[in-house]
């Protein structure tokens, strides 16, 4: 498990990367630059599906604790939907397991056998979509390119959303975003 978790990283490190060289995910009338939109005036926080995922701070940013496997978490809206990533500061991307982005109403393909990666055992299957709006506490960005894997059942949240952040910081077991 935790293999396949790590092979999982791996490549989801190595696709995102891939993100950066121009990807042929969406059509070109559909591809939009990210706009970003910043709701801490006046909004309310997004309750989160486990206690202590996330705490907003007064100054508009956010903290979240370390979870016992290690990681960082954060319950995340993808299209209004609440989804719980994996935070991946390693990773140039956004990338959703097929349930979630079936929950979030993402329309993928049946067979997804699109290349979109290639890991130490080969080729990684999935498929290229343009999220309509991604939003973490106070953050939104809309229209961010995200990855769709066939074989995952973890959903990432890499560097295409966490730059709109001025500052990542990890104190022990604090992640804070500002």
């Amino acid at each position: 498990m935790v293999r396949a978790y790590l092979m999982i990283l791996l490549v989801v490190g190595v696709t995102a990367s891939m993100l950066t060289r121009g990807p042929s995910a969406p059509a070109a009338g559909e591809q939009r630059a990210p706009q970003i939109v910043d709701t801490s005036a006046g909004s309310t926080a997004v309750e989160p599906a486990q206690p202590q995922t996330v705490a907003s701070l007064q100054e508009g940013g956010i903290e979240l604790q370390r979870n016992p496997d290690g990681h960082f978490y954060a319950d995340v809206q993808i299209n209004s939907q609440p989804v719980h990533m994996l935070i991946d500061t390693g990773a140039s991307g956004i990338a959703l397991s097929r349930d979630d982005a079936r929950s979030s109403g993402i329309a993928v393909s049946i067979g997804m056998n699109d290349v979109v990666g290639k890991g130490a055992e080969g080729a990684i299957h999935g498929e290229w979509v343009m999220v309509d709006r991604v939003t973490l506490g106070p953050k939104t960005v809309e229209h961010v390119p995200a990855m769709v894997l066939n074989a995952s059942d973890r959903s990432l949240l890499g560097q295409s959303f966490l730059k709109q952040f001025a500052a990542v910081e990890i104190h022990g077991d604090t992640m804070t975003l500002r």
